[in-house]
């Protein structure tokens, strides 16, 4: 993330402008200002790879997948955030801010994880993210090794959570009656070798 300007402190009213006005994406908080941009090549590899995978297994289910240029409405992380891949099954419900839609009731969110925001998306990030009543899932996706993790709403203060680690590996997501695979979601990604173990080296 990369502060948009040096000015110290925004307005909601001047930054809903510079969004208007912006080519690229924009998020706000506590008068801070930030562009969204600057991903490396195996988070965008993987971004593509996860969007034609759930727009595939959600093909006939009446659900609907959007990018990261969707604006979603966080009631405790106002305005809104942009997660890099966002469903909801029905009817979409939009709100307009500043002049933008904005989308309120999503189902699930999925962000895929890179070493400087990880710490963050698992949560501070999760815990803003809890206070959007429609959210029943909540999907991270590694970048440094096949490795998924899901958080499933059981309860206003209770969250399950399940992982899958290894390209062999599937995961259900039990609320939309679908399953991922972690082949696909990792499609042409190549990781580095594992670190050997010097304690398990024969001598």
């Amino acid at each position: 993330m990369i502060l948009a300007s040096k000015k110290q402190k925004y307005s909601l009213e001047e930054y809903f402008e510079l969004e208007r006005t912006s080519e690229e994406k924009l998020e706000f908080w506590d008068g801070n200002v930030w562009s969204m941009s600057g991903a490396s090549p195996v988070h965008e590899r993987i971004v593509i790879n996860a969007g034609g995978h759930f727009r595939d297994i959600f093909r006939g289910r009446g659900c609907s997948v959007f990018g990261s240029n969707l604006k979603v409405k966080v009631p405790d992380y106002q305005p809104y955030r942009y997660p890099d891949l966002t469903i909801y099954c029905g009817e979409g419900m939009y709100e307009t801010m500043g002049g933008l839609e904005v989308l309120t009731n999503p189902q699930l969110i999925i962000e895929v994880l890179s070493p400087s925001t990880e710490a963050f998306d698992r949560g501070e990030k999760f815990t803003y993210y809890k206070s959007i009543p429609s959210l029943t899932d909540y999907l991270l996706i590694g970048t440094l090794r096949p490795h998924v993790t899901l958080f499933t709403k059981q309860s206003k203060n209770e969250w399950l959570h399940r992982e899958a680690v290894g390209l062999g590996e599937k995961l259900k997501i039990e609320n939309f009656g679908v399953e991922i695979l972690l082949s696909e979601i990792y499609l042409d990604i190549e990781f580095p070798d594992p670190p050997i173990n010097l304690f398990l080296v024969d001598r």
